[in-house]
């Protein structure tokens, strides 16, 4: 199989586990569903994932991918951390305010074993939130990291997430992630000036 055909195969695959997850929930979502719905065998997905936990987990790393990506060139590259902040912050607000996941939180949300919800966790946040710390350490060498991100998540989501996941907001258009992203670094940026030097 050619690395297109698999990506093909692996998109449709997830488009599929996205639908099950929508209609029946991560409990009711099953491998040979997901199987049937992306006309796989469930041979193919077992070989792949593993199991439902790997496939889910799959889906959150590739939604996470343009936030990684954008960390991983910066955390490598030479990039002022003023530049990094203003190319993640609209990634970032695609990412967690996007259809796939609000439909990862909806499902997590009403997952009683709190599977999903860890591996959300570990897979997004856990993941991401200490290439973001390294990320304002640079910008801020003196300042504890883990407030400095608290501050910033917060004003670039607010409860934009959670007003998504519930439905009382509609997708972002990417001028509406632009506006918000720019305005959310430079009150960052406004906020945090000087706090390098106590």
């Amino acid at each position: 199989m050619t690395p297109e055909s698999r990506a093909k195969r692996e998109h449709a695959i997830e488009a599929a586990a996205y639908a099950l997850l929508a209609e029946r929930g991560y409990g009711g979502m099953s491998m040979l569903a997901v199987a049937k719905g992306a006309k796989a065998s469930n041979e193919t997905l077992y070989k792949w994932y593993g199991d439902k936990l790997g496939l889910v987990t799959a889906m959150i790393e590739r939604n996470a991918s343009e936030a990684r990506s954008i960390l991983e060139e910066a955390l490598t590259g030479s990039e002022p951390p003023e530049v990094v902040l203003n190319r993640l912050a609209p990634a970032l607000l695609r990412l967690l305010t996007g259809t796939p996941a609000v439909a990862l939180n909806r499902a997590a949300a009403a997952d009683p074993s709190g599977e999903l919800g860890r591996a959300l966790a570990r897979s997004g946040r856990d993941a991401l939130a200490p290439m973001i710390c390294d990320v304002i350490e640079r910008l801020q060498p003196a300042r504890g990291t883990e407030p400095a991100f608290g501050l910033f998540m917060s004003l670039l989501v607010g409860d934009l997430q959670i007003r998504r996941a519930i439905g009382a907001l509609e997708p972002l258009s990417e001028a509406e992630i632009s506006e918000r992203a720019r305005i959310a670094v430079a009150d960052y940026l406004k906020l945090t000036e000087g706090s390098a030097d106590g």
